[in-house]
């Protein structure tokens, strides 16, 4: 009889007093606020570099005993209660709509829904690929500065973008390299009824269950769709797996996904807009 194998990784517990260290991972404001990420180089520059900047995967992988000697490090501790603090001042201020757009716009019916096939906003969250994505990043990035009523609904890619390198016959290569998703700074989206969004697409002869993550970027969310859920077909898992990976069908598949998929996603969220921004054609199909 074959051995089995079994994967265990050892997590350090976070002490009482540093345990807002979760929320300061979990919300992408790090990727714009240096005083947030300051707090996690400040705990092992090392590791911090070698994790990529990553905060999930960083508490992942810090050890309980620097953790316990972080919390009799005087400087360190003044830094994690004024990154809260710089936290939880911005969260209350960007409640409140900018007061220059209060003429403009009502935060309760005027809610815009911003869609793009790709979000750069940070390294931790690799599901972009260039400059299409950086300016959807900045654009929420923004929107979450002033306020505004703005949610953004984008893909899940479990592989990405493609990283080249040179083979040794100097020619390019693609790999993708898939993530995993405990790495990653999302969570389920839950509805009205407080359970975890999941919508059925139609496709010629089958339905496709597409599940929904979000991600919090400063007061507004980020709402990424996935196919890689068990009930569907291998093929239909895949097609969220590549950012402008695949053959013209999973571009198209894609597309769908984000076009109709999303405004569903949105609906079963309990999310009304009175503006429905399409960044590029990808997501046309919302019309």
């Amino acid at each position: 009889m074959a051995p089995k194998r079994f994967s265990i990784e050892v997590q350090a517990r976070l002490p009482a007093r540093l345990a807002d260290l979760d929320v300061l991972a979990n919300n992408l404001l790090y990727a714009w606020d240096r005083r947030v990420r300051r707090v996690f180089r400040h705990m092992d520059p090392i590791l911090w570099d070698r994790c990529g900047h990553n905060p999930k995967v960083f508490l992942r992988q810090i050890s309980q005993r620097r953790l316990e000697e972080l919390l009799d490090d005087i400087n360190f501790m003044e830094e994690y209660e004024y990154a809260l603090t710089v936290s939880r001042h911005y969260q209350d201020q960007t409640r409140r709509l900018h007061p220059k757009l209060t003429r403009h716009l009502d935060p309760t019916n005027d809610v815009i829904a911003y869609f793009c096939a790709e979000f750069g906003l940070h390294e931790s969250l690799p599901i972009y690929s260039g400059g299409l994505g950086i300016l959807a990043g900045d654009y929420c990035k923004a929107a979450s500065d002033l306020g505004l009523p703005f949610v953004a609904v984008g893909l899940m890619y479990h592989q990405g973008y493609f990283t080249q390198i040179i083979d040794e016959h100097a020619e390019q290569r693609a790999e993708f390299h898939p993530h995993r998703l405990e790495d990653l700074p999302i969570t389920p989206a839950l509805g009205p009824d407080g359970r975890p969004v999941e919508i059925q697409l139609g496709f010629p002869g089958r339905n496709v269950a597409v599940r929904v993550w979000q991600a919090m970027v400063g007061h507004l969310k980020l709402y990424l769709l996935d196919t890689d859920v068990p009930s569907n077909h291998d093929e239909d898992r895949a097609i969220t797996y590549q950012l402008y990976g695949g053959d013209r069908i999973t571009r198209l598949s894609q597309e769908i996904v984000l076009g109709i998929g999303g405004v569903r996603a949105l609906h079963a969220l309990g999310v009304t807009p009175a503006v429905w921004h399409i960044n590029e054609g990808h997501a046309a199909f919302l019309v």
